[in-house]
């Protein structure tokens, strides 16, 4: 990884953004009792409006079924009880005293029970009554369900949608309830009598279905709703109460972890760490003895040995930072960061640490932790990678005060980001990644090979939040 120092031109490359500021799964909280209780009314209205919608389709069809049954029960009556004794063989002759007669029984008795319109069919297709006498005598062509019915004795019944020739006088007012049977002549002439109701008592019957299977419905939900918000608060509560033991059992591990890191390098510093700088003294005061009495190539070999000692010294305090870094709890960040520029240092490279003690007090505890740990990380990539000859550490607010921003950059030797994201090969970058979405911060990376690298955390410090 690499980056440019202060002193070196912008890399090429624009910013790349790895993390964008929201939380990874693992930070995200669990809703609130009363959000949920929300969601659950916004979901239960939108049920409910479904319901609606659905109850008042399956009424209309349901009233549509009730009114045709209705109409062909009332078309039995009628042919049984008014239209059959009241033809006569001159009315199909075309008598019309015999007409006449038909036609008062029929005005009388049929058109007042919400018929609309009364044929009388020959097999043939010529209507022999109509109380439109417009059509009477004219010839249509009978449908195969008209013809069947004479054929076989039955009646039908179906809404009409009153689009054929027959239909001219009839299409005036919608839809209307079409119901045909057969009736005989006294000389046992079969006739097709046929009416037409009124469609106006479908919609009544839909508006009193709707009303009715609504108002069940709607009252159904509303008492499953009343009945499931109680549990379902208690569920969020209990919830609520697991994931807070949860963190708080998580808390105590990272504790625990803490002290025991503690412990293990209390235990280096105060017994391997002293015997080691003990030996690399008494190393050193025996090749000061050999080279005294003569004997160079002793001296030699023992300083060599000595240098070895005092390397493992080295790791070893390089170990302490890692496991604990005390001087981030005991001396702060600048000093803990000023720390790890030590290895890259020791190397010959200039490392500037810029600390804002503004932007450093405004941090707690967690935020302080995210920063050293994303320097910490940077900068040892930056030791593995970069070859750079000047890095610099830089933390201030940013923003008009409504976050911190760090930046780390190096003049190194860069890398292609766009490849490293693609082949998920840069274990440097999925670590960065981690720690920033686990803070819930942003992080941006601008790099290109020969052009250095730029390392930047966002996090916000104030109300107002990221930009």
């Amino acid at each position: 990884m690499g980056a440019e120092g202060t002193s070196s031109p912008a890399p090429a490359a624009g910013w790349v953004t790895l993390a964008d500021g929201q939380p990874g799964e693992r930070a995200q909280a669990l809703p609130t009792p009363g959000r949920t209780l929300a969601q659950l009314v916004i979901a239960a209205l939108i049920v409910l409006g479904l319901v609606l919608v659905g109850t008042s389709f399956a009424a209309s069809r349901l009233a549509e079924r009730e009114a045709v049954n209705d109409a062909a029960h009332t078309a039995n009556l009628l042919a049984q009880a008014v239209i059959q004794p009241a033809l006569t063989d001159a009315l199909v002759a075309g008598d019309p005293a015999a007409f006449a007669a038909f036609d008062r029984v029929v005005r009388d008795s049929v058109l007042p029970n919400n018929i609309v319109r009364v044929k009388l069919w020959h097999p043939d297709g010529t209507i022999v009554y109509a109380d439109e006498t417009r059509l009477v005598g004219q010839k249509f062509t009978l449908d195969p369900e008209q013809l069947e019915v004479l054929t076989v004795p039955q009646t039908r019944a179906e809404v009409s949608e009153l689009d054929r020739s027959e239909n001219e006088f009839e299409r005036y007012g919608g839809k209307l309830l079409e119901v045909y049977r057969p009736v005989w002549t006294p000389g046992g002439e079969a006739l097709l009598f046929e009416v037409y109701g009124a469609y106006a008592p479908v919609a009544e019957r839909t508006n009193d279905l709707w009303r009715g299977l609504a108002g069940l419905l709607a009252s159904s939900l509303l008492l499953l709703f009343v009945l499931m918000t109680p549990i379902l608060w208690k569920v969020l509560d209990r919830l609520g109460q697991a994931h807070a033991h949860r963190e708080d059992l998580l808390r105590r591990a990272v504790d625990a972890s803490d002290e025991e890191r503690r412990r293990i390098a209390a235990t280096l510093h105060d017994g391997p760490v002293q015997e080691l700088v003990a030996s690399s003294l008494v190393v050193a005061g025996a090749a000061e003895q050999a080279s005294s009495a003569g004997q160079a190539q002793l001296a030699d070999d023992i300083r060599e040995a000595g240098g070895t000692v005092r390397g493992s010294i080295a790791s070893l305090r390089s170990l302490l930072v890692d496991l604990y870094p005390d001087r981030l709890a005991d001396a702060g960040l600048a000093a803990a960061v000023d720390d790890l520029g030590g290895p890259l240092r020791s190397r010959g490279t200039t490392v500037t640490i810029d600390l804002d003690p503004v932007a450093v007090a405004q941090l707690d505890e967690e935020s302080t932790r995210l920063i050293y740990r994303v320097t910490r990380e940077c900068l040892r990539n930056v030791a593995k990678h970069a070859g750079a000859c000047t890095v610099s550490v830089t933390l201030a607010p940013a923003g008009q005060g409504r976050h911190t921003e760090l930046l780390i950059v190096d003049n190194g030797v860069g890398f292609d980001v766009a490849a490293s994201r693609a082949r998920h090969g840069h274990f440097g970058l999925r670590v960065l990644t981690d720690l920033a979405e686990g803070a819930g911060a942003v992080l941006q990376v601008a790099s290109a090979p020969g052009a250095g690298t730029r390392w930047r955390l966002l996090l916000p410090d104030q109300p107002g939040g990221m930009p």
